[in-house]
């Protein structure tokens, strides 16, 4: 912990105006294109030129990120990781990549995580508990009460200039007898994915290799990590 943290300087309080909405109807995919003109209103009153700026929207905005652990017998903390396939990693245009891709793109280790739900969405902390538990029991068959959760740090936005969502870091305990078979979701992504559990160092090493690439995933490994430092100090 530093003894005095220097402060940042205060955001500037800017205003983003909406001037037209020129987003295409009758899209009901899962994902969907919103295109507004906007304008920029600065501090001291005067305002920007007017812009075409394109985001993308869905139902459900936010996701919670959940790192479940254990201590071994010779008390190393233990992560589960979980393969997932993503298709727009996986169907990069290849003259859009700067450098040689693996076989195995698209192809992610990531810890558990999902979507809150429009129920689970107004229930405030509660419901971003209830929402990690949830994904726990699709991803890894594990059962927690959503009480057991425990914050891992603050929200962060993931892509803020492609979509408003922020993604809410959880931890938990999770003993490997505790484990069942997952229960899904019914999408075709997350079938037969693997479960593994692996040392905290080790996923770190994962980590500065390139083996694990999500980086929510290595958000809260980092975020683990020191808050391990931290409680051992």
């Amino acid at each position: 912990m530093l003894a005095r943290l220097m402060p940042l300087p205060p955001l500037p309080l800017v205003e983003i105006i909406e001037l037209e909405n020129l987003s295409p109807r009758g899209d009901d995919g899962f994902l969907r294109l919103e295109r507004r003109r906007l304008k920029v209103r600065y501090p001291e009153g005067d305002e920007s030129e007017s812009f075409v700026y394109d985001s993308v929207a869905r139902r459900a905005l936010d996701a919670v990120v959940v790192l479940a652990h254990y201590a071994d017998a010779g008390g190393r903390t233990m992560v589960y990781l979980r393969s997932t396939l993503r298709p727009p990693a996986r169907l990069r245009p290849a003259d859009s990549r700067p450098l040689e891709e693996r076989d195995t793109l698209g192809m992610l280790w990531e810890l558990p995580a999902g979507l809150v739900e429009a129920d689970e969405c107004h229930l405030g902390e509660h419901g971003l508990r209830r929402a990690g538990a949830r994904e726990l029991c699709e991803e890894i068959g594990a059962t927690v009460h959503e009480d057991a959760l425990t914050a891992l740090g603050p929200a962060t936005f993931p892509s803020a200039g492609v979509i408003g969502e922020r993604h809410h870091f959880y931890r938990v305990e999770v003993r490997p007898e505790a484990l069942g078979e997952p229960t899904l979701d019914g999408s075709v992504l997350e079938e037969r994915a693997m479960v593994v559990a692996v040392s905290l160092d080790e996923a770190l090493e994962h980590v500065r290799r390139g083996d694990i690439e999500d980086g929510k995933t290595e958000i809260a490994l980092r975020r683990m990590h020191e808050a391990i430092s931290l409680e051992r100090a």
